[in-house]
Order: C-alpha cells, then structure tokens, then sequence
C-alpha cells in the first residue's frame, strides 16, 4: 500500500465552512488517478472484503470508480447508490448528511435477502454510510461487509448502527495535516 500511503503526502487540504476537506485522487479524482494507486487499492479491497455477495453497492459518486474495478475483479455485480430518482419500481430513498453537505439518495436493484457488500472510498463523518445501512436493513437485505478506502479517526453516524467499517487506511486531518494512524 505505499503508493497510497505516499499518495497521503502531498494531498492538499481545503477548508470548506470550518471543516477540513481532503482533496485526494481516490476521494475526489483530484489531482487525477493513477491506473495504479487504483490497482493497489482494489487489491487490497479484494484481499479485505467479504466478497461472497450477491452485489457490490457503492454510493455516487467516488464510490464508483473503486466499486467499478472492483466488480470487475471479483466478477460481482455493481449497484451504484444515485443522487438521482429515477422513479423505477421499488426505488427507496434515503436522506444522508456529511460534515459540509446534505442530499437525497436513492437504491434501485437490491431485493431482500440479497447479500451485499457496502465499498467507498472515504468515511469521515460517517452520515452516507449510516443512511445506507438503514435503508438497506429496510429493504431486507444483508449487509455482509462494509470497506473504506481512508477512515478519518473520531465519532462518527455509523457508530450509532449495528455496522462497523473495515478501512485501508486511518487517518486524522488536523490543521492542515494528515496524520496516518493504522493500515490493514
């Protein structure tokens, strides 16, 4: 994981209404995505998640591209959670809150009883993956596993759930810093 790690280093950090934002190509495709810091996270997801599953859910939209490899990899269909209704029979929606940002979201095309593995790319304050626990434990489904790229340490939404996160990395972003705290 060194090129991850390496790739922590020079990350820029950006204040968005008091919250420290980090800019990273795996968070945010800035600066751009090299094939193989993206390989070198896939593997890692691949040797860390529960794969027996009967899909990969990944919310919009950095979750995508990590979710995509991945499905690709493990030869396990995608569902990508959207910022979009698409109005489509059995869509449920679900409402998520971050440290600077709020917004509808919507599943299509997970059943009950599908077993599933939750993949994204950083959790920080936790609210988009607490929602999408909820509204997958709503619609029935199991949720296997749950792993993130980058973990910021501290309290977070999906604290209050019965799920916890498996992440690559654990991270602090402290005064302009980022402080690496653990790897897999």
């Amino acid at each position: 994981m060194h090129r991850l790690l390496e790739s922590l280093d020079d990350a820029p950090i950006i204040d968005k209404d008091g919250y420290e934002y980090l800019v990273h190509p795996i968070s945010n495709g800035v600066p751009q995505l090299d094939p193989a810091l993206l390989r070198e996270v896939v593997v890692e997801v691949m040797r860390t998640a529960d794969l027996e599953v009967d899909k990969i859910v990944a919310p919009e939209a950095m979750g995508i591209h990590l979710a995509t490899a991945l499905s690709l990899q493990a030869d396990v269909p995608l569902v990508v959670i959207r910022k979009r209704a698409y109005g489509l029979e059995g869509e449920v929606s679900l409402h998520q809150e971050t440290g600077y940002s709020e917004s509808e979201m919507y599943i299509n095309d997970v059943e009950p009883g599908d077993r599933v593995v939750i993949v994204d790319d950083m959790l920080s304050t936790g609210g988009t993956l607490a929602a999408i626990c909820d509204a997958l434990d709503g619609i029935g489904a199991e949720i296997a596993d749950i792993v993130v790229v980058l973990r910021k340490v501290g309290e977070s939404a999906l604290d209050d759930t019965a799920y916890e996160a498996t992440s690559l990395v654990d991270i602090t972003v402290e005064d302009g810093e980022v402080t690496v705290h653990s790897t897999s």
